[in-house]
């Protein structure tokens, strides 16, 4: 299969390339610099060049490819309401490219759109089928998949990877890191209140292998206590009004209470992960 891939270059989109090509895939790459294009190259792609913001390079891509990952979204959260909104562009201009092909779309969101309707210290992990936000005023992140699944009523086989808040592994550059970060900035490492809220975590090869699957058959810990270890700095609980200072634009992350299972995605893609987790990639991975 021959599949257009946005965001190829990136943390997660390398891994899936490689999966991709070490699964007897081609791949065309979405690239806005030279140094991705050459990135792409050099790992045995082709490149588009082009910006997620150009919708017609996203539909260039999509109209030569057998199937598309979709993988870009801007992560700043200065001006979150507008990445969202831009998400949901790019995946209409992909879905234009593929209406009544019978290919594959498969597009990202994340874990954390089933937040808002979850019960107040419910323990019951996420699942696949739980209710999801209805509009994106709920939960802005929800528009991925508001403009995604009417196209499966369009002749798009689509299909969403809701990522977990952490995808984790040699080159991460996301939220463990930033709390890397702000520990050694402020010679301590932190949690929220009683720090018993939790996450759910992905390596990004398993993360990849996710994505492989999706495109071909698809119809808990202490992080604040490694770190500190890690660092040798102490162990502090913030109270919510304290987050802000310590963790800044990631602090709503950091407070985020939200066990999640994968069992539907396992047994309809008999998905395994088999790579380390984060707990132990921290202990013993690249990350210090």
């Amino acid at each position: 299969m021959h599949v257009f891939v946005t965001s190829a270059s990136g943390f997660v989109g390398s891994a899936v390339v490689q999966e991709l090509l070490s699964h007897g895939h081609t791949v065309i790459g979405l690239a806005r610099s030279q140094a991705s294009a050459d990135k792409l190259k050099l790992a045995g792609a082709e490149v588009l060049h082009g910006s997620v913001r150009d919708l017609e390079a996203l539909k260039a891509g999509a109209t030569q490819a057998d199937g598309v990952i979709h993988l870009a979204f801007n992560h700043d959260f200065s001006r979150w309401l507008d990445s969202c909104r831009e998400d949901g562009e790019a995946i209409d201009a992909l879905g234009s490219a593929l209406v009544d092909t019978g290919k594959p779309l498969v597009v990202t969101s994340g874990v954390g759109v089933l937040s808002v309707s979850r019960a107040p210290g419910s323990t019951t992990p996420c699942a696949e089928d739980d209710p999801s936000p209805t509009s994106a005023s709920q939960m802005p992140r929800i528009q991925s998949e508001l403009s995604a699944l009417p196209l499966a009523q369009q002749g798009v086989r689509v299909s969403v990877v809701r990522l977990t808040p952490t995808v984790h592994g040699k080159g991460d550059v996301g939220f463990i890191p930033a709390m890397i970060r702000a520990a050694r900035d402020r010679s301590a490492a932190a949690y929220v209140e009683t720090g018993d809220n939790v996450w759910p975590t992905v390596h990004r090869d398993d993360a990849a292998v996710l994505y492989r699957l999706a495109l071909e058959k698809a119809s808990a810990g202490d992080i604040a206590a490694v770190i500190g270890k890690s660092l040798d700095v102490s162990v502090n609980s913030l109270k919510k009004d304290e987050a802000d200072a310590h963790f800044g634009r990631l602090a709503h992350f950091a407070e985020m209470d939200l066990p999640a299972s994968s069992d539907k995605t396992k047994a309809t893609l008999g998905w395994e992960p088999r790579q380390i987790g984060l707990l132990e990639d921290l202990e013993t991975g690249s990350y210090f």
